[in-house]
């Protein structure tokens, strides 16, 4: 009887494993998709520092009072426009406010703050694009002049790509959260863009005490 037992009791946890398969099991306490992007941001973080590492390598060569180089014809240096980007600073970090602003408000089942935080920060982001494309077109150099230049640009460029990138990402997820597809526990599709934005913040803030203010 009690062999009878044990196998029908056998049985019924095997009937109970196929029905419900056991939890994937994670040899880290951090989701897969979390620990991807962070991964993915490790990468990018080496991109930037090869542009970094050419930048610095050129202002090295150069020598002090060529950097930057002077205008054709005339005695004055090129200026950097430094008010213009500490404006653009503020303008991204206030964005990583309202995108924090927006994830915080899912987890609390707050859609109207989620969508405000979103919408502001989509706007913030699309002015500081704005506003570097206008710096772009008013600067009074190109690529093309010195190194100076090259690696103003190449800087600057990189970092504008990755901000545009961003701003599809974050699009998309105001779009999802408008139809509702978030949740308080379901909340991937938006903390992922939000962690992106936020390493596009900080390298922001490295860019410009690097390039304008140093």
């Amino acid at each position: 009887m009690t062999s009878i037992a044990h196998t029908d009791s056998d049985h019924g946890h095997s009937h109970d494993h196929e029905d419900h398969p056991p939890e994937q099991y994670y040899s880290s306490k951090v989701e897969p998709p979390i620990l991807g992007i962070y991964l993915f941001l490790a990468s990018e973080a080496m991109l930037f520092g090869s542009f970094f590492a050419a930048y610095f390598f050129a202002r090295v060569a150069v020598p002090h009072e060529f950097w930057p180089p002077i205008r054709p014809g005339t005695n004055v240096q090129f200026q950097l426009p430094v008010f213009l980007a500490l404006i653009n600073t503020i303008i991204l970090v206030t964005s990583s406010v309202t995108v924090h602003w927006a994830v915080t408000s899912l987890k609390r089942n707050y859609r109207a703050g989620l969508i405000a935080g979103l919408s502001l920060t989509v706007l913030l982001g699309l002015t500081f694009l704005l506003i570097q494309i206008r710096e772009y077109m008013r600067i009074g150099f190109s690529p093309r002049d010195e190194a100076f230049g090259s690696t103003f640009f190449g800087l600057t460029g990189l970092h504008g790509a990755h901000v545009f990138m961003g701003l599809m990402f974050l699009t998309f997820a105001l779009m999802r959260s408008m139809k509702g597809h978030y949740s308080a526990k379901h909340h991937l599709g938006l903390e992922l863009p939000a962690i992106y934005w936020h390493f596009v913040d900080v390298m922001w803030i490295v860019v410009y005490v690097m390039v304008y203010v140093v």
